[in-house]
């Protein structure tokens, strides 16, 4: 608790708590430029054994995050954690992002392509841009927990996707998206397959999440993304782990009207998602 309180003192507005009764916390974090060009938004799950036995589970949510830069940092977060067995570490996780963004913003490296933000006001007041409402006929079951036994190949097949009812509030519209995955290159190729929709390209935002479950290590592999919306991605994970789903992706795509919806926007990402793993 009292970390709790030193590090929303320490980072103020930058401090988001997403879920108190689950300690789910975001803190965005730049590169301490006026005008910051790097950005991260480190969300951390405190289990009930931090920090005397357990460290935080996090994810770091970053449109230009991937690959080596990801590992890295990764890789970094965990020495931190080793060398601090049983101690409140939080606040040098976030100080060593920090120092990754300014020798990122010192270096060569060029600006992230980053074009969207959240509450980005969007021309397309148009009534043509859903995908067409595709009622699941399969079991649910099977659904999420959607389990291949076959080799390789067929992890790199295209899962079927389903888009579930829209929900419009104030002009701005949701809609959800579902497929079964079993691996993150199938996870690849939906998001690119959806993409090739002009209208979900250019939706406001497409938040995703996904949770795949790798039997043999008795663990999920799963990851978000707030494409703008901050903190969207980690509740819509959060829903996920508290539905228990697995091996399955759910992306939600908003097209904003013009009128902020304050919270409430939200509640209908997640109404959407809950609908569609529901159905």
């Amino acid at each position: 608790i009292d970390e709790i309180e030193a590090l929303s003192s320490i980072y103020g507005e930058d401090w988001c708590v997403v879920d108190e009764d689950e300690k789910i916390y975001c803190i965005k974090i730049n590169d301490c430029l006026d005008q910051p060009k790097w950005t991260i938004c480190l969300q951390v799950i405190l289990p009930p054994g931090y920090p005397a036995a357990e460290p935080p589970i996090y994810q770091l949510n970053a449109p230009w995050l991937r690959g080596q830069d990801y590992m890295e940092l990764a890789n970094s977060l965990e020495e931190i954690y080793l060398q601090n067995l049983g101690e409140s570490i939080l606040y040098l996780w976030v100080e060593k992002i920090r120092e990754v963004l300014i020798e990122k913003a010192q270096s060569s490296d060029p600006e992230p392509d980053i074009k969207k933000t959240s509450e980005e006001v969007d021309e397309d007041d148009g009534d043509d841009f859903l995908v067409d409402y595709q009622p699941i006929q399969e079991d649910p079951i099977k659904i999420v927990n959607y389990i291949t036994s076959e080799s390789q190949e067929v992890d790199e097949e295209l899962p079927s996707i389903h888009h579930g009812n829209p929900i419009t509030d104030r002009r701005s519209t949701f809609q959800a998206h579902l497929a079964p995955v079993v691996t993150p290159r199938q996870v690849k190729r939906v998001l690119e397959k959806l993409y090739e929709n002009k209208k979900i390209a250019s939706a406001t935002h497409n938040i995703y999440a996904y949770r795949i479950y790798c039997e043999d290590k008795q663990t999920f592999l799963q990851d978000c993304e707030d494409d703008g919306e901050t903190a969207a991605g980690g509740r819509l994970l959060h829903l996920m782990q508290i539905l228990n789903v697995h091996n399955v992706l759910v992306v939600v795509s908003r097209w904003y009207g013009g009128i902020l919806l304050g919270p409430d926007r939200f509640k209908h990402i997640n109404n959407c998602a809950r609908n569609i793993l529901v159905e």
